[in-house]
């Protein structure tokens, strides 16, 4: 059998674990011949392969990115998109296709499935709320460097006495914020669950005053939104799942803070640098167990599952009861953390 392998959607660390692991047992226990697909859905809808051997796999565990590439291309915006993939593969001789992605990925999975396209999904989002899995790889990673950028920020800020914003990577959910906040020691958490009240987080601030504390540190998704308010956006243009680049909020909220109460006020945008680099151990563990599960649908025929992890368990969910779903943050956590603003 000849068996696929793309990545789809933003880059997370991991993907190379699961490609790895993917073409590892797909070779070694099943003697299939592995493909790589350059660009995500691209690759499949412009015909653009490359061969993945042994040796094109190695050393690639710790290696961030992918080595495929990856893009935000939805075949279905394009003329006879979903037409051309099927004559590409078919021409390729690609009997199935791995699929890592998030929802928009898999969703096209889910679709080209329907369509006769045998896809296996293994589940990928820097945001952790695709629907079906307790995590995905690359979320560990993101929370690990939101986490240090923390604890060096604490520093500068109690040294100046300032308030210093941290925004971080959630468009529709606050994962990362809420748990990279509570390890980090955050004095507000912002999360798009929860819409703002900008009086609130000054109290919050006024209360560690009180106390002599003469700094604070704020971490806020990406996607929050104040209490009767829209998501603060760095430009309205879409890409091909309709989404638009967000953005801002923590400078928003940084004017606010300043206008209100006077104090200096420094805002930090992490952005991408969550994506990049190695992923940690546990990533690197969770990518190649969802790689191993991956090739061993593949091989038992069952196609229109993804990848998942339970407890401690990989099992497998039909692609139809992940697409269309999102999965938010655990608010009791989030009652957690607020113990500790201010």
């Amino acid at each position: 059998m000849k068996v696929g392998i793309l990545s789809g959607g933003g880059d997370a660390p991991g993907i190379n674990a699961v490609i790895r692991a993917v073409v590892r047992k797909g070779i070694q226990h099943y003697g299939y011949e592995m493909v790589g697909i350059k660009d995500g859905w691209r690759g499949l809808l412009e015909g653009e392969f490359l061969p993945l051997d042994l040796k094109a796999a190695s050393g690639i565990l710790p290696r961030g990115g992918s080595i495929l590439g990856t893009s935000r291309t939805n075949p279905f915006k394009h003329e006879r998109g979903a037409e051309k993939i099927l004559e590409n593969a078919e021409k390729a001789g690609i009997e199935a296709v791995v699929v890592i992605g998030g929802e928009d990925t898999l969703g096209v999975a889910y679709k080209m499935s329907k369509l006769g396209l045998k896809c296996v999904g293994v589940p990928k989002t820097i945001d952790n709320d695709l629907a079906g899995t307790d995590y995905t790889f690359g979320f560990h990673t993101a929370v690990a460097i939101a986490t240090e950028a923390l604890d060096r920020l604490h520093t500068t800020a109690e040294a100046h006495h300032r308030v210093i914003i941290l925004e971080v990577m959630g468009r529709y959910t606050g994962f990362i914020a809420l748990e990279a906040g509570l390890a980090g020691g955050a004095d507000a958490i912002l999360i798009p669950e929860k819409p703002f009240d900008i009086d609130e987080v000054c109290e919050y601030i006024k209360r560690r005053q009180v106390r002599g504390r003469n700094f604070s540190i704020i971490v806020v998704a990406e996607g929050a939104k104040p209490k009767g308010g829209a998501e603060i956006v760095y430009s309205k243009s879409v890409d091909e799942f309709g989404h638009i680049r967000l953005g801002g909020v923590g400078y928003y909220i940084g004017k606010e803070i300043e206008k209100r109460m006077g104090i200096e006020t420094r805002v930090v945008v992490l952005g991408h640098l969550q994506r990049g680099g190695s992923p940690t151990a546990f990533d690197r563990i969770l990518a190649t167990r969802f790689g191993i599960a991956a090739i061993d649908l593949v091989h038992e025929g069952k196609f229109g599952y993804m990848v998942a992890i339970k407890g401690n368990e990989i099992i497998s969910v039909p692609l139809k009861d992940v697409i269309g779903k999102r999965k938010t943050v655990n608010l009791e956590l989030y009652d957690i953390a607020s113990v500790f603003f201010g």
